[in-house]
């Protein structure tokens, strides 16, 4: 398979910041097709325009990830959005103060659940009769025990009457290994990324139930992450790293790049699957016979990927919820620690990305609504089902 030439967009002056301190970069991925930023920014080259050369490294898991990102043997990485501030709390391991450059990706995970339990919940209607089929404990996989997919997984399991510590185990599987768990009847039910939610389906050992998208609409997925040293260390090489990845996000949203992007993930140093596979629900839509989606979205003019910092704070009142952290009085400052907003606003503005309102307002599946005026302390609280 030929390696592409380089868009025409990238081609873009650099930025007056000054030359990046660090030119060669190492940038970890999980194998997912929300690492498509990661890979057109790679075979496109988005880097050279803004002096940086790019050097992708899979990674087996994303506890992989985080123990390389903290040693400093990666310098920034696709990352899921709640790890990285598990990370910053110590929450499963040492503590590293960590830095979010910018969001990558909206959407695009999906609950999947056996084709038993699928079966008994089409019978019976809700998930606790369905659950209660089962004549044991049922088990759910996540990806990681502060990931965005352990987040999304009980909020949707306590959005369904259904106590996410108490009724039912949660492991954490890294994501390529979940098809082949579902199939061995390991598991009842699982929340991953793409394209291993469309695998299940594909192999007959799995259907998918509901999107992410149905409990958060449009909620922010991967981020772009490193040490918050590393940003103080090379100002310059994080703001280049942000304007590429823009680039790449953008190009992402160009007419039939999304099949182009499929067939380069396919590839085995990315994903190694069938490129259509990746590519049944990496459209800018979603298929008519899954209407409760919503699209993966990379770009959209800028507004997916300002690293708004109430968005990163939410993530610590499901932590709080979850009791996996006492309540704290302080979770926007943290958030907007480690959410580097300024930064990307720098980075944004030299290459004409615009910034969206940064006073965002979600409703969640439940019917919650979370903004930035909204409480903390008093929002986690007010969940019935918490731990």
């Amino acid at each position: 398979m030929n390696t592409p030439t380089p868009s025409p967009s990238a081609s873009i002056a650099p930025a007056a910041f000054g030359p990046p301190e660090k030119t060669h970069l190492r940038l970890g991925f999980v194998s997912l097709s929300d690492a498509a930023p990661l890979v057109a920014a790679k075979l496109l080259e988005f880097g050279h325009a803004h002096g940086l050369t790019l050097e992708l490294i899979r990674q087996p898991s994303w506890a992989a990830l985080r123990d390389k990102l903290c040693s400093g043997e990666l310098d920034a990485a696709h990352a899921l959005y709640g790890m990285i501030y598990g990370v910053q709390l110590g929450l499963g391991g040492p503590r590293t103060d960590m830095a979010v450059l910018m969001v990558l990706n909206r959407n695009g995970q999906a609950i999947t659940l056996s084709n038993r339990l699928a079966d008994a919940l089409a019978a019976h209607g809700t998930l606790p009769k369905a659950l209660a089929t089962l004549g044991r404990r049922p088990v759910f996989a996540q990806t990681f025990p502060t990931g965005t997919h352990a987040m999304w997984l009980y909020y949707w399991l306590a959005a369904q009457g259904v106590h996410p510590l108490r009724e039912i185990d949660s492991v954490a599987i890294p994501p390529p290994q979940m098809v082949d768990a579902l199939a061995g009847d390991k598991l009842d039910g699982l929340c991953v990324g793409e394209p291993w939610n469309t695998v299940a389906e594909a192999q007959g050992v799995g259907r998918t139930i509901a999107y992410t998208s149905e409990v958060w609409p449009d909620h922010p997925e991967k981020v772009l992450a490193c040490r918050r040293d590393f940003v103080s260390d090379h100002p310059n090489t994080a703001r280049a790293l942000v304007q590429t990845m823009l680039e790449a996000c953008r190009w992402l949203d160009g007419a039939g790049h999304r099949e182009e992007i499929a067939r380069w993930l396919a590839r085995p140093e990315f994903i190694g699957i069938d490129a259509a596979l990746i590519a049944a629900r990496l459209g800018n839509e979603i298929a008519a016979g899954a209407p409760r989606g919503l699209p993966l979205r990379f770009f959209d003019e800028g507004a997916v990927n300002y690293p708004r910092a109430s968005d990163g704070a939410w993530f610590l009142t499901q932590f709080e919820r979850w009791g996996m952290i006492d309540a704290r009085p302080d979770y926007a400052q943290i958030a907007a620690q480690i959410n580097q907003t300024q930064l990307y606003r720098e980075a944004a503005a030299h290459i004409s990305v615009s910034v969206p309102d940064t006073d965002a307002r979600q409703t969640l599946i439940d019917g919650k609504v979370w903004d930035e005026a909204t409480s903390a302390s008093g929002y986690a609280r007010g969940f019935t089902i918490r731990a």
